[in-house]
């Protein structure tokens, strides 16, 4: 069987001549409930001190546990198409009907066994689109695997297998790895089987490459040196101790091989995806509500802090957000947040992500040239403020919205449709421009109440579609 290698590359050529699965994807057709929290084992300790003087010959014994918890992933998707006959032999066989056919597309990864009881991390690009998963342990053991969630902001998936006494890999913590940490990739390059190759981290905090831009994604990736191909992607990069320091993504590469430049998401924040995924369904992120810039040398000494301070300048603060609220002003400068250091605005975005919603976290701010801890309640980011329905956009009915419209009459009020994605269950009933009326005959004139006002289920929508008033029967999945 022929397999293409499922990859996420860091280049213009990243989809030449190469079949990728298809975006917007759920993965496989039976999705885990949540509520479980994973039970992984987790050590915190560094690696060491690097001042070690004895002689290292093997890492065989060290490799052989994250050996037996890495898997292949296999990823099948069927494709429909159409088939239309060229227009040179209408004019023999007259007017034949476009034929419809299927064709499989099959992709190949890597996972991480993480719990003892089945749950798997890996690439969200490796199951992205996929109709069936299969996944082949070490022992050559095959299960079907279940996605209990994805996030495309981290290209982080969570599978689950049904078995028990699985082998795991236990997880470091990877905001303690070092550059020039000595690290072992292990996955399934190529389809050629379990390989591992070794190398140092070369970098960290590896931001503004690109790869998530399309999806406003969470980029902190640790660079590495050890050899990563295709699919590698979704397997593991451990430390010298055997802990899973992070899953393998992406390399930078004129050729699609390696050239000692890759990059994994860290550890910490694949948990942190997961156990969000398994407890709630969905991922959850903190939201600050500021805008920031890097402090500079120059910027620093017009503060009146040491050239040397690191940190984000408040620009910017959103009107009755959580950062209004905790008391934070323009030129704040933000060096830390419950802990931990920020030097980006990106990183700042990263760690507020991370934080809890609802919950309260400490920031460390320079305020004329003073240190000071604000206490901040933490909101939570909205990803589709306008979304009703999957994939559809509404908006009020404004006056603007009836001239551009042509509706005279004030008796007709609701929500007007502004976007419904390709990819929405309801493109075939629901257009851009309809103004839902009513929802299981209640007026909706906003977003919230329209919201509570659908059920899982079937609901009855009354829509003007431009000519006339009608219904419309849509069905709601269950939360």
């Amino acid at each position: 069987m022929r397999y293409f290698h499922s990859f996420l590359a860091v280049a213009v050529w990243m989809g030449s001549g190469f079949p990728l699965l298809a975006a917007n994807a759920t993965g496989a057709k039976l999705p885990a409930a949540p509520g479980v929290k994973p039970a992984v084992t987790v050590d915190s300790s560094p690696i060491g001190d690097g001042r070690g003087s004895g002689l290292v010959t093997s890492y065989a014994d060290t490799l052989e546990a994250a050996q037996k918890a890495v898997v292949s992933v296999y990823s099948t998707k069927i494709v429909k198409g159409r088939i239309t006959l060229n227009p040179f032999f209408r004019q023999f066989f007259g007017d034949v009907p476009d034929q419809e056919r299927e064709s499989r597309q099959e992709g190949l990864g890597s996972g991480v066994i993480v719990t003892t009881d089945g749950f798997i991390l890996t690439n969200n690009h490796v199951v992205e689109g996929a109709d069936e998963l299969k996944i082949t342990l070490s022992d050559d053991r095959d299960f079907v695997a279940k996605v209990i969630g994805t996030d495309p902001k981290t290209d982080i998936a969570v599978l689950k297998i049904e078995a028990r006494d699985l082998p795991t890999v236990t997880l470091a913590d990877s905001d303690r790895v070092r550059v020039g940490d000595v690290v072992f990739a292990v996955g399934n390059p190529l389809g050629v089987g379990q390989t591992v190759t070794m190398g140092i981290v070369s970098a960290k905090g590896r931001s503004r490459l690109g790869l998530l831009e399309k999806v406003s994604g969470y980029e902190d990736f640790i660079q590495t040196d050890a050899a990563i191909n295709m699919g590698n992607s979704g397997g593991a990069l451990v430390d010298a101790r055997g802990r899973l320091v992070g899953i393998n993504s992406a390399i930078l590469s004129p050729s699609r091989g390696n050239i000692g430049i890759g990059f994994a998401i860290p550890v910490n924040l694949a948990r942190f995806i997961m156990t969000s995924l398994a407890e709630h369904g969905t991922v959850a992120r903190g939201h600050l509500g500021v805008n920031s810039d890097t402090v500079t040398a120059d910027v620093a000494d017009q503060l009146g802090l040491p050239k040397q301070t690191r940190g984000v300048v408040v620009t910017e603060i959103d009107p009755d957000s959580p950062a209004e609220k905790a008391g934070l002003k323009r030129t704040d400068v933000i060096v830390a947040i419950n802990g931990h250091p920020v030097s980006s605005w990106e990183e700042l975005r990263l760690l507020v992500a991370q934080v809890v919603p609802h919950t309260v976290a400490q920031l460390k701010v320079f305020r004329d040239g003073k240190v000071r801890m604000v206490a901040v309640t933490v909101g939570e980011v909205i990803e589709n403020p306008n979304e009703l329905l999957a994939g559809v956009d509404v908006a009020p009915l404004s006056a603007e919205a009836r001239r551009r419209l042509g509706l005279t009459d004030q008796r007709l009020s609701g929500l007007i449709i502004t976007v419904v994605s390709e990819e929405s269950p309801y493109r075939d009933r629901l257009a851009e421009h309809m103004v839902i009326l009513e929802i299981n005959r209640t007026p909706v004139l906003d977003l919230a109440a329209a919201k509570q006002t659908l059920v899982s289920g079937r609901n009855l929508l009354a829509v003007f579609d431009g000519r006339s008033v009608r219904f419309v029967v849509i069905f709601v999945a269950a939360k």
